[in-house]
C-alpha cells in the first residue's frame, strides 16, 4: 500500500529541460564544442557532474576544469529559472491529490540543492514537501537507485510502499531498481524509450493523475 510519494523535479515539476539545454550549450561552447538536442537527451535526468564527465571523456578540452564548467552551467541555469522558469501543467493538481490522501511527499532530484531550492521557491511549492533531497549527496546519480533509497529512509517508509513520479528514463529505471512503484510522465521525445516502458503507468501530463490511479497503484 502506498504510504508516501516521491516527485522528481526537472521536467516534471518545472519545464526546465529546455533551460538545461541552453545552459549546457552556453558552457560547453566556451571549451569549443556544441551539443545537439539528441546528445543531451541521451543523459536526461543524470547528475550534472556525471554529464560533464561523460562529455569530457569523449571530447577532452584544455583550460577550464570540469568544476568550472559545472559552475557555469549552474549559474546560467539558476538565472534562467528565475527569469523564465514555468511550472509544468498539473503540478498543483497532483500535489493536492497526494495531500488529500494524507501522504507525505518528497522531492528526489539529480539537481544540486542550490538548483532545487531555486525551483521550489520560484514555483512557491516548498510547503507541500516533507523532505527535499539531492543526488549530489550520493556517490552515483540516477539511474542508480541511491537517491530514492536515501529519500525513502528520510520518509521512514519501505521502498515497496512508495510511489515515484518521474519524467526521465534514468529516473524511471532508478525508481524500479529501488523496488518502488513508478508513474512516468515523459517528454514526447522519450515516451518510447525502453526504460520509460518499465513504469507501472505512463501518462501524458500530471493533469491526468487522480485518486483512482493512486488507489490502483496501491492495490
Amino acid at each position: 500500500m502506498i504510504q508516501a510519494v516521491i516527485f522528481d523535479m526537472d521536467g516534471l515539476l518545472i519545464d526546465s529541460e529546455p533551460l538545461w539545454r541552453r545552459a549546457e550549450r552556453a558552457a560547453f561552447k566556451t571549451v569549443g564544442f556544441e551539443l545537439s538536442d539528441e546528445q543531451m537527451y541521451e543523459l536526461i535526468g543524470t547528475k550534472l557532474t556525471e554529464v560533464i564527465a561523460h562529455w569530457y571523456s569523449k571530447y577532452p578540452w584544455e583550460g577550464p576544469s570540469q568544476k568550472d564548467i559545472e559552475a557555469l552551467i549552474v549559474d546560467k541555469l539558476i538565472t534562467l529559472i528565475k527569469s523564465e522558469g514555468s511550472m509544468r501543467p498539473g503540478v498543483h493538481h497532483a500535489l493536492d491529490v497526494c495531500k488529500r490522501a494524507k501522504l507525505p511527499l518528497a522531492i528526489a532530484s539529480s539537481s544540486t540543492n542550490e538548483i532545487i531550492n531555486t525551483v521550489v521557491d520560484s514555483l512557491k511549492i516548498r510547503s507541500y514537501f516533507d523532505y527535499i533531497y539531492s543526488a549530489e549527496h550520493e556517490a552515483l546519480g540516477k539511474p542508480h537507485p541511491g537517491v530514492f533509497i536515501t529519500t525513502a529512509g528520510l520518509l521512514g517508509v519501505s521502498a515497496h510502499d512508495i510511489l515515484v513520479l518521474e519524467d526521465a528514463p534514468a529516473g524511471v529505471l532508478a525508481a524500479k531498481a529501488a523496488k518502488m512503484s513508478c508513474i512516468a510522465v515523459p517528454d514526447p521525445e522519450t515516451k518510447n524509450h525502453p526504460f520509460i516502458q518499465i513504469a507501472d503507468l505512463i501518462i501524458d501530463s500530471l493533469e491526468e493523475f487522480n485518486e483512482k490511479m493512486l488507489a490502483e497503484i496501491q492495490a
